[in-house]
């Protein structure tokens, strides 16, 4: 029987800074790409919190139906200094006029104190806030 909703608990909600206008490169033969630079951010849950270090960035492909696909790596530093490398992929679309974008997370650090995020996949939902890239990151259980 399928599951009619998942079960997940919420790491962190992340604010991404963007450091200006894309850098466009149309006409690729998957689509237009954008690269989206990353300056920085912070993120903020019960179990983690912490700064997003720059340079990072999104490495979007906007498809032929308008939709577009993420490509996501940042660099986490938590409040007690350890270094978390975060990459996901997502999918964006356009709803009402705002981008809902959802997304999976994954994390690598060789910090004992964080050795849990190695092996969990997370999910996200989030959109634009302003300049600012904004989601929620779930841990799926």
């Amino acid at each position: 029987m399928a599951e009619s909703s998942l079960p997940v608990t919420h790491l962190f909600k992340i604010t991404l800074e963007t450091d200006g206008a894309p850098t466009m490169m149309p006409g690729a033969p998957q689509g237009t790409r954008m690269l989206v630079g990353v300056k920085g951010g912070k993120f903020e849950g019960e179990k983690l919190n912490g700064t997003v270090i720059g340079p990072g960035g999104d490495w979007v492909t906007q498809r032929a139906d308008g939709s577009i696909k993420l490509d996501v790596r940042l660099t986490l530093q938590t409040h007690d200094d350890a270094m978390i490398l975060v990459t996901y992929n997502g999918i964006g679309v356009v709803v009402d006029g705002a981008l809902k974008a959802r997304c999976a997370p994954l994390f690598e650090t060789g910090d004992e104190r964080y050795a849990w995020l190695n092996n969990i996949q997370a999910v996200g939902l989030g959109g634009l806030d302003g300049a600012n890239v904004v989601y929620d990151i779930y841990e799926l259980r």
